[in-house]
């Protein structure tokens, strides 16, 4: 078993990230090797809620240009997580 603070990296704060707060759902990076079980078991466990969906998605790279030398953004893997009604992530309260 993989430790949670490995698996959940980082949340992301968008302006779309926080619309979805309100339908319960919150979003995070991920580590690009894991699953939807090991990524639901990482949230229930550091934030002490109960997941009932997660959506994964790998986010490709962008060509990016720096003067006269070209290269491409990262790519990572983002899990938008769907927690019971009536909870929250502390995290994300402002």
């Amino acid at each position: 078993m993989k430790d949670a603070r490995n698996i959940i990296i980082r949340p992301i704060i968008t302006e779309h990230s926080y619309d979805m707060i309100e339908k319960n759902k919150y979003t995070f990076e991920v580590a690009r090797d894991a699953n939807k079980i090991e990524i639901a078991k990482a949230i229930e466990e550091l934030f002490d809620v109960n997941v009932k969906k997660v959506n994964t998605m790998n986010v490709k790279p962008k060509r990016k240009r720096v003067r006269y030398v070209a290269g491409y953004t990262r790519q990572w893997k983002k899990a938008m997580v769907t927690i019971a009604e009536g909870q929250s992530i502390e995290i994300f309260s402002a």
